[in-house]
């Protein structure tokens, strides 16, 4: 039975690559049995916010006491604190934006998207993150259209965290979404929201605490990578601190489920996960490749689901 108001049906934003709405029933299954059988989440915890699939549904149709989100990207923080703020203003910009992008054809919609790209990137030169002012929310508008317009839908940054995902082409893409807007910002209203590495939540984190962890994916070979929405690379170095970080908040006693690659995809010798998380349970699930250069490659493939109950 849902226990929240039944008007907040709130679901990602944005499109992300490595997003959960595929895998929502296969982790709602999982939940902790205290969650399943309650309905409720005293704390819950996600420091790898993303796309956010997993957090909307939580949050949707669970009764949530205390959540915290947060992300080392600024441009996607930004966004969700403006749409927590401010998001009334955010749909009119993004009101206008569609009308715009509407009115053009195939050339003129390419040429406001790189308009606004290259602004958005120069504005990054000098744009003042820790403060908040009428920029943030033109900044929120532009990171929204450019995820809607671009090419695959990718949010994409490259080393010096400039947004450089092509024009796409699409015939009426859905820029503003302003019901759903205001379901997520109901849903932030109650939520804290952070720029911080996964290792800035550890001091929070009690025996109450459910904590979903769904950072950067290993990739699965030298050629691909799911890491390409940082400026940073989260490598082999980070995925061992993220297990350290795992068993240190286990020995706190909260629940924890963490989501990554499964490296046996590709090589059935590659025990990486299997090592780092030897002392919990691992389990491999069917998931969709949602992006790949070959379209003959995007068919179901293992991905892992490991947690400490």
């Amino acid at each position: 039975m849902k226990l929240v108001d039944d008007n907040i049906n709130a679901t990602p934003f944005l499109k992300w690559a490595g997003g959960k709405k595929q895998l929502l029933p296969t982790i709602q299954k999982r939940l902790p049995e205290n969650i399943l059988s309650s309905g409720k989440i005293e704390e819950y915890f996600e420091p790898f916010i993303g796309g956010g699939a997993v957090f909307f549904y939580l949050m949707s149709n669970y009764e949530v006491k205390h959540a915290y989100i947060s992300d080392i990207n600024e441009e996607l923080i930004l966004t969700y604190d403006v749409i927590k703020k401010d998001y009334k203003e955010l749909t009119e910009r993004l009101k206008i934006l569609k009308s715009e992008y509407m009115e053009y054809d195939d050339a003129g919609r390419k040429k406001m998207y790189l308009n606004i790209r290259l602004k958005f990137n120069q504005d990054l030169k000098t744009f003042d993150f820790d403060t908040y002012d009428e920029s943030n929310i033109e900044r929120a508008s532009y990171t929204i259209f450019m995820n809607k317009t671009g090419f695959n839908g990718l949010f994409r940054l490259n080393k010096k965290g400039e947004f450089n995902v092509p024009a796409g082409k699409y015939k009426n893409p859905n820029i503003c979404d302003a019901d759903n807007l205001k379901n997520v910002h109901k849903v932030l209203k109650k939520t804290d929201i952070k720029c911080a590495s996964f290792s800035d939540s550890e001091d929070l984190i009690s025996e109450s605490s459910f904590v979903y962890l769904d950072p950067p994916y290993r990739p699965l070979s030298g050629t691909s990578n799911f890491n390409t929405y940082y400026s940073v690379d989260f490598d082999d170095v980070e995925q061992i601190e993220l297990s350290k970080f795992y068993k240190r908040i286990n020995d706190k006693g909260a629940k924890i489920m963490l989501s990554n690659s499964d490296p046996h995809n590709t090589d059935p010798n590659d025990d990486f996960f299997d090592d780092l998380y030897k002392d919990f349970n691992i389990e491999r699930v069917k998931a969709r490749r949602s992006i790949n250069s070959n379209g003959a490659k995007r068919g179901a493939i293992n991905e892992l689901l490991i947690r400490n109950y």
